[in-house]
């Protein structure tokens, strides 16, 4: 019988699609990140099935759609009866850890005093930091990076950023909760060599405040000029939904938050520039842990997974960080898988695929059942090159069910599906109000989407078929779980 293959599983926060020099992008330094693409499969088009973290991480680390999982908006506790996939790789003989995030359950001081309550969820090694923070805020008893920084002598700080009042200096590379993070991760695996083991890594970065550690910072500040603005059409946001009007004035929906018009040239640029340096440590951390596993001789048997939970507007469509809208830029995340010579490498996947998708194929990849429960379809096959590869969804769906909460008169109800070229996103309008601005859009002709086709009368047709196809998505993410049925 085969080795059961290791899980290390590395998902960012809020990370689009284009911030890596694989998917590319020239100005950030992402070799490491860069080499797992070259050394597997890179997944040109994998999607989240909510732009917004809670619901997309309940999503696929359960396999089931938000509204099915029971996760629809952040602060949302799941349901105790969900089976996330490290508790089936826990039943099925592995150890399973996590440094960072985990965000099934609510996380604000006011209603967990301690930590975000868990339900069953197979981790053993929990290793728990929702997000940094200073004294006083976000520092739980058991925030376990704020704990690490006490033991270091070192406390939570950042400062403001000369130039720019959107940007902090964050702490030094050594003790940001980044490089904790993997330090964590590597404490795990050297406590388990020998085992099968299943590991979670969740960095708050990029995620805001946009705060890098000063060294990753520095080498952007000379090109300061040469970093393109956001990708905003001034006057794009009449024909779209009221919600992105609002999110123009301050993210979400909070007048002064990242106020679109409020800001500078240089504003704009020291943010993209904060935000690729982040990432850029992110690279760096990922670096040492694959070297990390060639000394120990674990690489090729560890199945490596990198992605985002979703991505980030960075200022394009004219706001700031995310809510209920679908661009490319919010639900178009990175996807890489290696692992070893199983998945044969350097190859560029065009395959349709949503997050839901991973659990499933994780579970193949190592020989578990998957349950009932699942609504994700696995493309294993298409990794290991034994089905085509750009073959796998014909499109992608996500949703936004209030999942922020920021907009409450209305309420921001959203669903999107995309067919490889055009995309639809429906605003749910309560009754009695009008339509509140629903989009559509030809990325092929419009890849930035500035143009919104849905009342152009000479696309009638397509938008029928569009709306045809979406509630279609609609039915078929109901949960598929059978229910007891009475006969006599």
């Amino acid at each position: 019988m085969d080795k059961k293959p290791n899980i290390l599983w590395i998902c960012t926060d809020q990370q689009r699609y284009d911030t890596l020099g694989c998917t590319g992008n020239a100005f950030v330094r992402t070799p490491n990140i860069d080499r797992l693409a070259r050394e597997g499969v890179l997944m040109e088009r994998a999607y989240s099935v909510s732009p917004v973290c809670a619901p997309s991480r309940a999503a696929f680390l359960t396999g089931r759609y938000p509204r099915t999982c029971g996760v629809r908006q952040n602060g949302q506790d799941i349901p105790a009866g969900e089976i996330p996939v490290p508790r089936l790789f826990a039943d099925n003989g592995y150890v399973c850890g996590l440094s960072g995030k985990l965000h099934l359950s609510a996380c604000h001081p006011s209603v967990s005093p301690g930590m975000e309550r868990r339900i069953d969820d197979g981790y053993t090694f929990f290793s728990w930091s929702h997000h940094p923070g200073p004294p006083g805020r976000n520092n739980w008893p058991e925030n376990a990076y704020i704990r690490w920084l006490e033991g270091q002598g070192a406390e939570y700080r950042t400062r403001p950023m000369e130039g720019c009042r959107f940007v902090r200096e964050g702490m030094p590379s050594r003790l940001s909760q980044t490089a904790w993070c993997f330090d964590e991760a590597m404490r795990f695996i050297g406590e388990n060599r020998g085992r099968p083991w299943f590991f979670s890594v969740n960095c708050y970065d990029p995620h805001h405040p946009f705060d890098p550690p000063p060294e990753y910072l520095e080498r952007y500040l000379p090109i300061l000029d040469r970093i393109p603005l956001p990708d905003y059409v001034p006057g794009e946001l009449e024909k779209k939904s009221v919600f992105q009007r609002l999110d123009h004035e301050g993210a979400y929906n909070t007048p002064g938050n990242f106020p679109y018009d409020g800001m500078s040239e240089q504003d704009h640029r020291y943010i993209r520039a904060a935000y690729w340096a982040m990432i850029d440590q992110i690279d760096a951390q990922v670096g040492r842990i694959v070297e990390y596993l060639e000394s120990t001789g674990e690489l090729d048997n560890t199945i490596i997974l990198f992605h985002s939970d979703h991505g980030e507007s960075l200022g394009d469509h004219g706001f700031y960080l995310k809510g209920p809208c679908f661009y490319e830029s919010a639900v178009h995340v990175p996807l890489i898988v290696r692992w070893g010579d199983r998945v044969p490498p350097g190859r560029v996947s065009r395959a349709m695929v949503e997050l839901v998708d991973i659990a499933p194929t994780l579970c193949r990849a190592a020989g578990i059942e998957q349950p009932e429960a699942f609504q994700g379809r696995d493309f294993l096959d298409l990794l290991t090159g034994t089905a085509p590869t750009d073959s796998h969804r014909m499109s992608v769906y996500s949703e936004f069910y209030n999942a922020n909460i920021n907009h409450r008169d209305p309420k921001a109800f959203a669903t999107m599906v995309f067919d490889g070229r055009w995309k639809l996103v429906k605003v749910h309008s309560p009754e009695g109000v009008g339509d509140l601005g629903s989009e559509l859009y030809d990325l092929e002709e419009d890849p930035g989407e500035h143009n919104n086709l849905f009342t152009d009368p000479a696309l009638l047709e397509r938008r029928a078929e569009m709306l045809g196809l979406l509630a279609d998505k609609m039915a078929w993410t109901l949960d598929p779980l059978p229910h007891r049925r009475a006969f006599w």
